[in-house]
């Protein structure tokens, strides 16, 4: 039986590990630098930066989606942004994916947000067709922009 359910903080180690085996699949283990506590301390602390749900067959972890709240000035409505989504190889073409979109969906319709968005990578066929096939379409107009490291420091410092 599949369910899905918020993470609570005691799931830290398993969701480090589905965001280690995530970034083995996307070829980005080097850089993942979180920890259990971290983890912890990031989502569930005094002001959590995001939500996680984990899936689960017959009450074992199978995959893990983490988002948070986006917000669009155009709509002027927040929206879901989808950092994460994870299915263990073995539950793969078992309909995990699609409970967890369908679940986030879901929160998107109830806490009447506007959009749900999410990034992929641009090699992942088989991500870029199950995303296809639940109607989503890519927004090639955008690129995205990220400032890290010493450049961030160097922008702060700017101010």
């Amino acid at each position: 039986m599949l369910a899905i359910r918020a993470a609570r903080a005691t799931d830290c180690a398993t969701i480090l590990g589905f965001i280690r085996d995530l970034a083995t699949y996307e070829k980005l283990a080097h850089e993942v630098v979180a920890t259990a506590d971290t983890l912890r301390a990031t989502l569930f602390g005094d002001r959590p930066a995001a939500e996680v749900v984990i899936a689960e067959q017959d009450g074992a972890p199978v995959g893990f989606a983490l988002f948070f709240t986006s917000y669009s000035t155009f709509l002027a409505q927040p929206g879901l942004y989808l950092e994460d989504l994870f299915v263990q190889p073995a539950a793969r073409g078992q309909g995990v994916g699609l409970a967890v979109m369908a679940h986030l969906a879901k929160i998107c319709v109830e806490r009447n947000y506007g959009r749900f968005e999410w990034s992929v990578l641009d090699w992942n066929a088989p991500a870029l067709r199950f995303y296809a096939a639940l109607g989503a379409r890519p927004q090639a107009e955008w690129t995205v922009q990220r400032l890290t490291g010493e450049p961030l420091a160097q922008l702060a410092a700017r101010r």
